[in-house]
């Protein structure tokens, strides 16, 4: 019986998210959105709308993962913003797929990108005291900005 190689790629993005933080795995799902929208943008001057649609429907799921996964009962106020935010990114990729209008996808994808980048500030800090945290654990002190 011979032996299936896995793709070293798709391993490595498996323990990747696999070993994230919260904050890493927030940021891996705006990625995914901005990539997928990305793909539309380009595919509505050649006119490929099944392309579009389909990317545009990926970057849709990923919004429903970002909804599920707010703590509306701890996240308060932020939490409640961000729904709203979500929610209005839904409406206007649905309007957008409809009418085949890049400039809603990128009106939503500049969004995301903005959102992204504070999630990616966030995650870093969440990581740097994870790793504060570790090193003390195991009498190894640190002192990092």
């Amino acid at each position: 019986m011979a032996l299936v190689q896995k793709n070293p790629y798709d391993q490595y993005k498996r323990t990747e998210i696999s070993t994230a933080n919260q904050g890493k795995l927030i940021v891996m799902l705006y990625d995914g959105a901005i990539k997928f929208l990305n793909i539309a943008i380009e595919n509505m001057n050649p006119r490929t709308y099944d392309v579009v649609n389909n990317n545009i429907l990926k970057a849709q799921d990923i919004l429903a993962e970002l909804i599920v996964s707010l703590n509306m009962e701890e996240g308060g106020e932020i939490a409640r913003n961000l729904l709203s935010l979500y929610v209005y990114f839904k409406k206007r990729l649905l309007e957008a797929n409809i009418q085949k209008d890049a400039a809603i996808v990128t009106e939503v994808a500049s969004h995301l990108k903005g959102l992204r980048d504070s999630w990616e500030k966030i995650s870093a800090k969440e990581a740097r005291t994870d790793k504060q945290a570790t090193l003390a654990a195991k009498g190894t002190f640190s002192i990092e900005g």
